[in-house]
């Protein structure tokens, strides 16, 4: 079919900025007056950090609590294990949040010159553990952690467990 001259979208009607249809102005202040409740106290009321006793315990600590990993638990295993002197279980939000802080705390162990540390879990996130020979990390999603409930096989309280009995 021919247009005589003219192509389709000649034909729409043309709309100056003053025709144009506005919306009506909407202020923001309603929406400050409610603000996200942070993800982790800033009152300093939270669980205190353990205090590795390494210094690769105690940059991985802090690269987790940077990169805002909840329920921290180091598991000091001198003289309870021969595989590894320390474990640190830690829980993601999400897959997603799972995956990088494994892939951050790969890049911690790098610098500190153990760039061949063991993983496993990676593709599916939902338990990530890094071996890196001293230490032992394992990150969890929430639910997952709370499952297989690896604190209890070492005996350490957690936050995150729950008393079955209940």
């Amino acid at each position: 079919m021919l247009w005589s001259g003219s192509r389709p979208s000649d034909r729409s009607p043309k709309l100056s900025p003053s025709s144009a249809p506005r919306a009506p102005a909407v202020s923001n202040t309603a929406h400050e007056s409610d603000p996200i409740p942070p993800l982790r106290p800033e009152d300093g009321t939270d669980a205190p950090l353990p205090v590795g006793s390494t210094p690769l315990e105690q940059a991985l600590i802090t690269k987790l609590d940077e990169d805002k990993a909840q329920d921290l638990v180091l598991i000091d295993l001198k003289g309870k294990s021969s595989m590894s002197d320390a474990m640190i279980v830690a829980s993601g939000r999400s897959h997603r949040h799972v995956g990088a802080l494994a892939d951050h705390l790969l890049r911690v162990l790098k610098d500190h010159g153990l760039g061949k540390a063991k993983v496993e879990g990676l593709p599916h996130c939902d338990w990530v553990l890094i071996d890196a020979g001293d230490v032992i990390v394992h990150l969890f999603r929430p639910e997952v952690r709370s499952f297989y409930n690896i604190e209890k096989i070492w005996a350490v309280e957690s936050g995150h467990r729950v008393d079955a009995r209940a």
